[in-house]
């Protein structure tokens, strides 16, 4: 593995779905419909499931995956924090149900969709990556997995040099690794 490089299982950034940190949640998902309709089905086997957010001077600041998204139609789970970095401790089924019984979550469900959608600027619910959700694209699928693994990442950012370039999905890596699997004699 340490001979197949990022570049080679990146998706290109031109190839993502993308929008400004002004534009809004309903724009957002419109351009991911519109980057998946477009996508090289011969090339990529999978959807994308995030947006990349770039700000006035045209540079990657946010990412918004599918749980960002429904997330910001609720807007009291912004007052809750990162339920990611909780989650990972995992909830019981009863704790869930509290927390809807005793938290103003999910009162008046969807019922302004449209307008939430219309309204919620994407800047407000993006998330910003770390330091470790960047790869370079000459590391070796190696270090892509390692990254994956240990961050608990569904994607990293793809650079060359100070520039994004792609992305790289863990769809990718897995598919990528199971290819490699399935030609194991055993």
């Amino acid at each position: 593995m340490k001979t197949i490089k990022v570049k080679d299982l990146m998706v290109p950034l031109e190839e993502y779905a993308t929008v400004p940190e002004d534009a809004t949640l309903f724009e957002a998902v419109a351009a991911l419909e519109e980057a998946q309709n477009k996508l090289d089905r011969t090339r990529y086997k999978y959807l994308h499931r995030s947006i990349l957010v770039y700000d006035k001077n045209s540079q990657i600041v946010g990412k918004i995956s599918q749980h960002d998204v429904l997330r910001a139609l609720e807007p009291a789970y912004l007052e809750l924090g990162d339920p990611g970095r909780l989650s990972r401790a995992g909830f019981s089924p009863q704790f869930l149900k509290s927390m809807l019984e005793h938290q103003p979550l999910w009162q008046s469900p969807l019922r302004d969709i449209c307008s939430k959608a219309a309204n919620i600027k994407v800047k407000k619910f993006m998330h910003t990556p770390t330091e470790g959700e960047y790869i370079g694209e000459t590391a070796t699928l190696d270090e892509a997995t390692h990254h994956l693994v240990m961050g608990h990442h569904h994607s990293l950012l793809v650079t060359r040099g100070k520039d994004i370039v792609g992305v790289l999905r863990l769809v990718d890596v897995f598919g990528e690794i199971f290819g490699i699997m399935k030609t194991c004699v055993l």
